[in-house]
């Protein structure tokens, strides 16, 4: 059996980490099986990407028996394995969703916090782990926390190595909605398919906008503002945005 799902519907790609057994913890199978679902939701026919958890997991980090069996430098491990894909989730043009259905731990709740939106199962935990076997946060894990919840929070919590539950998540802002566990396929579904029926190039720069605000100056943001508003009346989507105003109608975007 697979250890990554890649499965198409429409205009959505949902991705499914597939180690139930083991909370779907990362090994190199898992590595290329993931980078091989974002390699495919580069298409221009995919307008949104779900990422999820086969079982009762999400994703709980490395599979440690890995490091036992294959020891070596972690450093080499990570940029061979874990920064490629982190790299190609914030990449993607198109909004990821990551939908967090049990566990996500270690390097599992790093690759949440890639995505550009997390929801979450009410049964969902979220564990900082690095700290409690000596190590620190990685796979863009204080990166992303940074900026999600503020250097305080985010020290403490990583270092307190403090279990965090779905509701806590998002009193936080952590994750943006927590559902009952048998809702989470369908909602995860529902909103992706909201986002693959939006103007998806203008998802896609807005998605480069607020990556680029974090470290610009006002002058850099409002040139690389003008620079895309440029490219986005030039789109197919766009026309039709505007059509569809004047013409008191409903928009019908085709991500072009």
């Amino acid at each position: 059996m697979a250890e990554v799902m890649v499965e198409r519907e429409g205009a959505v790609l949902r991705i499914t980490l597939n180690r139930p057994e083991v909370l779907n913890a990362f090994n190199r199978a898992v590595h290329a099986g993931l980078a091989a679902g974002l390699d495919e939701a580069r298409s221009p026919d995919v307008r949104a990407v779900v990422i999820t958890g086969a079982g009762r997991g999400f994703c709980v980090g490395q599979d440690l028996t890995e490091f036992r069996d294959a020891p070596g430098d972690i450093r080499d491990t990570l940029e061979q394995t874990y920064h490629p894909n982190v790299r190609a989730i914030r990449a993607l043009e198109k909004p990821v969703i990551a939908a967090i259905n049990g566990p996500a731990a270690g390097a599992g709740l790093s690759l949440a916090c890639a995505c550009d939106i997390r929801i979450a199962a009410e049964s969902a935990t979220f564990v900082p782990a690095f700290i409690g076997i000596g190590l620190v946060p990685d796979s863009g894990g204080t990166f992303f926390l940074n900026r999600l919840l503020g250097f305080a929070r985010a020290f403490a919590w990583m270092t307190a190595n403090r279990r965090l539950s779905a509701r806590e998540a998002e009193d936080w802002g952590l994750v943006s909605e927590v559902v009952e566990d048998e809702r989470l396929p369908q909602r995860a579904a529902q909103l992706a398919a909201t986002y693959a029926a939006l103007p998806t190039r203008a998802v896609g720069m807005t998605k480069r906008l607020f990556e680029h605000a974090t470290t610009a100056t006002l002058e850099e943001q409002l040139r690389l503002e003008a620079e895309l508003q440029s490219a986005a009346t030039r789109t197919e989507d766009f026309a039709e945005g505007v059509a569809a105003f004047l013409e008191r109608r409903p928009a019908r975007f085709g991500g072009r």
